[in-house]
């Protein structure tokens, strides 16, 4: 792996040393966002504002780079599939409906044309499913396949789902099963696009975002984010088929979605959750707490990042 390395503050760095998030907090230092702007790095998508009344523009850019998010013998469809699913995951952590998409493709020129044929089905088949056009993009030439899907689309102006609503006393609720993400299903997930929106439309959710990075990862981003801290019931994790909580934690690429919500709201919002979404399970797995008042979990496994020396996603 290329030791990639940037001279920041006088010092020289790599990027192993100071992992995603710090390398996207440098730079965007100094970035200046004009008055459109309603959210911009730091949340599941960027949001500004246009001259369509009642609804914002929502803008995200994903990529999928070969031998770390997948690899040439996992099935091609499948593969298409997931780059566009992952950008779906995003809009649904915002409450958001996206509409457009650009695919940029990167690959060396013995890549054989039948596999990228078999991509893009997969593309244009999930894209047909939730309304998406694909509506076009660019090629060119690299020395490894990248798959990179630029998307907008638009939400309601007073129902944009953020990450950094958290309050101190909210519960941490997750959807759906975590860990074993391995074992397929980073191929073969459904974006919870239907339920985002419906989350948006409640006003005892605070803050959601989704869970790429994995729970370990993704959680303390939204403490973060709302300058909290958080406790959480070990025990309470709801672990995939054969996980274990410590995988539950760590795995990553679930796509399920993280939010906080008003204590006191939560049997009201399971009743209607079961009411309309009734496959897929709501389960509160701890509360964010006042700074100094959180309690690290005991579970094994790291924090994944891109950057981490040696470090793979799914290759």
């Amino acid at each position: 792996m290329v030791n990639l390395s940037l001279v920041l503050d006088g010092m020289e760095l790599t990027l192993n040393d100071i992992g995603e998030d710090e390398l996207i907090r440098r730079l965007m230092r100094g970035v200046r966002l004009d008055a459109e702007v309603v959210l911009g790095a730091g949340d599941d998508c960027a949001v500004v504002r246009t001259a369509c009344e009642g609804s914002h523009l929502v803008l995200k850019t994903d990529a999928m780079v070969g031998d770390v998010h997948f690899t040439l013998e996992m099935p091609a469809e499948l593969v298409g599939r997931k780059a566009i699913a992952r950008v779906i995951s995003d809009f649904a952590a915002m409450g958001a409906t996206p509409r457009h998409a650009l695919i940029t493709l990167v690959a060396p020129g013995r890549t054989e044309v039948k596999w990228l044929e078999d991509v893009y089905r997969g593309m244009r088949r999930v894209a047909d499913e939730y309304g998406i056009n694909l509506v076009g993009g660019e090629t060119c030439r690299g020395n490894q396949i990248v798959l990179s899907i630029s998307m907008t689309g638009t939400v309601s102006v007073d129902r944009i789902l953020r990450r950094d609503g958290a309050r101190v006393g909210d519960a941490i609720i997750v959807t759906g099963r975590l860990g074993g993400s391995l074992q397929g299903r980073h191929l073969t997930f459904e974006p919870r696009l239907a339920e985002g929106v419906w989350l948006a439309g409640r006003r005892e959710v605070h803050a959601v975002m989704d869970i790429s990075d994995g729970l370990a990862k993704d959680l303390p981003r939204m403490a973060v984010a709302a300058g909290l801290e958080f406790v959480i019931d070990e025990d309470s994790l709801p672990c995939g088929h054969g996980c274990s909580t410590s995988q539950a934690w760590s795995d990553g690429e679930d796509y399920e979605l993280l939010m906080a919500v008003n204590a006191a709201d939560v049997p009201n919002l399971m009743m209607g959750w079961n009411a309309v979404f009734a496959s897929t399970s709501l389960s509160p797995i701890g509360f964010f707490v006042a700074p100094g008042q959180g309690v690290k979990p005991s579970l094994r496994g790291g924090r994944r990042d891109h950057f981490a020396a040696g470090s793979t996603e799914n290759a």
